[in-house]
């Protein structure tokens, strides 16, 4: 008794915490694989049963509440013995399993039996009535037909129960849930027993002594012959058909969870459409009744619930807290589909409401798109949308307005191409996301033309100047390099097919030139371009690096037009270099009679990979020269800032290579970037302001671009009647101002490509002036055993020789380190 009153105090425990934790947006208990017990013991009871049948889950995570290490196949008897009978929780299991359970089903089978002995007979064609008006009144058929239908009947029922009973335990195996389910087929056993022993009993007692007594009163003897005839054919006809129903029950038992889905499915749709429907009276009350539908009770149910994606999205519409939780749920249940499909339209929806260019930029934030598992088509087009998000976002970080209208200019072209695709295809989703794209379109359009006209009012200049990333193809800025493109055609020629090297200082253009190469070169070479500084050499491992480097092939093939073969990750996972060099035979197929240039910069990336250990020399670097060797229709080409020389592990497998030096841009070429950079350029200077930029830059790529940057940035803040003319005094305004904004170039200079000595020496040329040249004597004096470092710094083309000392290449960077 001591320990009933404990759990009933808990009982009441329970339930006040469940109603303080009881979220007044979210139903206690909704949405969720781990439900907490009702605290009544009786209803409780009936709820373990129920999870048992229907919710396994919430069964294990219920086991797992009670006790963190108690599991399924646990035993509760053998928990007990072992200490842990300190645990109310542990007991509140035993007392429902093999004590409430068995009561209640001792109470309810007989009442269930005789229910079912009714449908048994109804289903005969034998209603109890006219059973009993053919036999004799009260006589002997009627003990034998009302004990043997009892007993059949309590067979069947038994036969019922154990199979649910068998079934069940089949699919959650385990001690707990045997225990239970033991408690409650022993509490239904002697139920069983006892109905069938007393209604045999006192069927038969009966029975006789009515029958006796009418037969002597009566004298009918051939009435109680026929009676008794009768009664006992049919309570025989009975019992056989009730033993056959009862082991066919047993056996259909042990399969419930297979076909019980299935015949309960057009039972739930109606249930499930109810709980739609009242819902929709009850406009989107909260809670709502979507809490109730068969997906949140019933696990087993693998069919797809019609009309439940339609119900989640009325209810995330209306009440989004318990939305999102039903979402949340179904994402990982087996109607997930319902879920995808809601998420879908929501971001299909979310996109719908970007009405401005700001909006749109910051959409692939939000987009959910990992989650699409089976849905390919959506997938494609979340993804499509997440990288128009992302262009718009590149674009608008521009930091003028002219280079603002070039990227989303270009980026209109491509969503006109893709609303032509749209519009050949009637695929639902794609219908769906249609005018959404097509509304894209328009407000960048719109969005285009506002910056035009807002420039023209302010008469701002232009700045087409890309400062601190490479050019693309798509700007028309990118300037001169002729010679270094015929110098690359050239060797693509030879027949010895050398591997190339373009080497030359940070910041000289070496991407930008990798980038627009096909520009320079015949349309019969395909560059294909890969960062090494990217995914390739970040990889963990050979398959990955493979499959980056296939993936930024494939990409940069696609924009000169080509479509090469795809390579699944999954297949390298077991031989990679293998499948790799069967991938590069398809690709050769699809080059035709064309010849891949395979362009890899910044390789020192890769150098510092293989030397960390994270890939092995031989395999990645053998693969190359492997694949210059054998591989004619392939050319490769490095691009760094070192020489192979530096890296000794690269000229011993790619011997013979060719360097082709890319330095500053020819005088003409600097010119034309200064004064005719773009089309339609406004801004005009002054003879000597131009040969100012020219003495300053030494027509550097990089510093021609910041140094013209910052000028124009200062004329935009000048009055409009002298904004559009450079003057030498604009010139030298702007330098203080280039080397703050370009600081990150100078930086780079004089902390990762000089050591002290070297920045030291650098520091004492700068001090004597502008164009001042040291004599080679006077800095050993200054700098003893330094010609390493002097051949250091030759080579990094930051200082030259002049007769017998030595100068500043580049004036603004000799400014950098007074």
């Amino acid at each position: 008794m001591k320990l009933f009153n404990i759990l009933i105090q808990q009982s009441r425990v329970l339930n006040r915490s469940a109603k303080t934790l009881t979220s007044p947006q979210l139903p206690l208990n909704a949405y969720t694989n781990a439900p907490q017990q009702h605290p009544n013991l009786i209803l409780s009871s009936l709820q373990l049963l129920f999870w048992l049948s229907f919710r396994p889950l919430a069964w294990r995570n219920h086991l797992k509440r009670i006790d963190p290490n108690l599991e399924s196949d646990s035993s509760v008897i053998i928990l007990l013995r072992r200490g842990r009978w300190r645990n109310l929780a542990l007991w509140r299991l035993f007392i429902q399993g093999y004590l409430i359970l068995p009561i209640l089903a001792n109470l309810l089978v007989p009442i269930l039996a005789n229910l079912l002995v009714g449908l048994i007979l109804w289903a005969l064609g034998e209603p109890i009535a006219f059973s009993v008006a053919l036999d004799v009144k009260f006589g002997v058929t009627v003990g034998v037909a009302a004990g043997v239908a009892a007993g059949v009947t309590v067979g069947v029922a038994a036969g019922v129960a154990a199979g649910v009973t068998v079934g069940v335990a089949g699919d959650v195996v385990g001690g707990v849930t045997f225990d239970v389910t033991v408690g409650l087929a022993v509490g239904i056993a002697r139920g069983v027993a006892s109905s069938v022993v007393g209604d045999m009993t006192r069927g038969v007692a009966f029975g006789v002594a009515v029958g006796v007594a009418e037969g002597v009163v009566l004298g009918v003897l051939g009435g109680v012959a026929f009676g008794v005839a009768v009664g006992v054919v049919g309570g025989v006809t009975r019992g056989v058909v009730g033993g056959v129903t009862a082991g066919v029950a047993a056996g259909v038992g042990v399969t419930i969870n297979l076909w019980r889905p299935v015949l309960s499915f057009p039972f739930l749709i109606v249930w499930n459409y109810l709980l739609y429907r009242l819902d929709q009276k009850r406009n989107g009350k909260s809670p709502s009744l979507l809490r109730y539908h068969s997906a949140f009770w019933d696990e087993w149910q693998h069919l797809h619930l019609p009309a439940l994606d339609k119900h989640l999205l009325f209810v995330i519409t209306h009440n989004p807290v318990e939305g999102k939780a039903a979402l949340e749920y179904l994402s990982t249940s087996r109607q997930r589909w319902a879920a995808q499909a809601v998420q879908i339209e929501l971001d299909a929806r979310s996109l719908q409401g970007c009405a401005d260019v700001e909006a749109i930029r910051e959409a692939h934030r939000i987009l959910i798109i990992d989650e699409l598992e089976n849905e390919l088509s959506p997938s494609l087009i979340l993804k499509m949308f997440s990288r128009i998000s992302e262009d718009v976002d590149a674009a608008l970080n521009q930091a003028s307005a002219y280079n603002q209208r070039l990227a989303l200019r270009a980026f209109a072209d491509k969503l006109n191409l893709q609303l032509e695709n749209f519009a050949r295809s009637s695929d639902k989703y794609t219908v769906r996301f249609y005018p959404i794209i097509k509304s894209w379109r328009e407000i960048v359009t719109k969005y285009v033309e506002e910056l035009a006209k807002i420039t023209e009012l302010r008469q701002e200049i232009d700045l087409p100047y890309i400062i601190g990333v490479p050019l693309t193809r798509e700007q028309e800025i990118f300037t001169g390099r002729d010679d270094i493109g015929l110098r690359i055609e050239q060797l693509l020629l030879d027949h010895r097919r050398p591997p190339l090297l373009l080497y030359g200082q940070r910041r000289m253009g070496k991407t930008s030139l990798l980038n627009n190469i096909g520009k320079l070169l015949p349309s019969n070479i395909i560059p294909m371009f890969v960062d090494l500084q990217g995914a390739p050499s970040s990889a963990s491992d050979h398959a990955g690096f493979l499959y980056n480097l296939a993936r930024d092939m494939e990409k940069s093939a696609k924009k000169q037009g080509l479509t090469l073969p795809s390579l699944a990750r999954e297949v390298l996972k077991s031989d990679p270099f293998t499948y790799f060099d069967e991938w590069l035979d398809k690709v050769e197929q699809a080059l035709e009679q064309n010849t891949a240039l395979l362009a890899l910069d910044e390789f020192e990336v890769l150098d510092n990979a293989i030397a960390k250990g994270r890939f092995d020399e031989q395999d990645v670097l053998g693969m190359l020269r492997h694949l210059i060797q054998h591989r004619p229709r392939f050319k490769v080409l490095l691009a760094g800032s070192h020489t192979i020389e530096e890296y000794q592990r690269w000229a011993s497998y790619l011997i013979n290579v060719q360097v082709v030096h890319i330095s500053y841009l020819k005088e003409a070429e600097a010119r034309q970037l200064i004064e005719h950079p773009v089309k339609d350029f406004t801004l005009r200077y002054e003879s000597n302001a131009v040969e100012r930029v020219l003495q300053l830059t030494r027509c550097h790529p990089f510093l021609v671009q910041l140094l013209c940057a910052e000028i124009i940035v200062l004329k935009n803040e000048q009055d409009p009647s002298i904004r559009r003319l450079a003057t030498l005094a604009d010139v030298e305004a702007a330098i203080p101002e280039a080397l703050q904004s370009g600081s990150f170039f100078f930086a780079d200079i004089q902390n990762n490509q000089v050591d002290a000595t070297g920045q030291a020496i650098l520091r004492f040329i700068a001090a004597q002036g502008e164009g001042a040249i040291v004599s080679r004597q006077t800095l050993l004096q200054q700098f003893s055993d330094a010609n390493i470092t002097f051949s250091l710094l030759l080579q990094r083309e930051l200082i030259e020789e002049v007769d017998d000392g030595y100068g500043f290449q580049v004036e603004l960077i000799r400014r950098w380190f007074i």
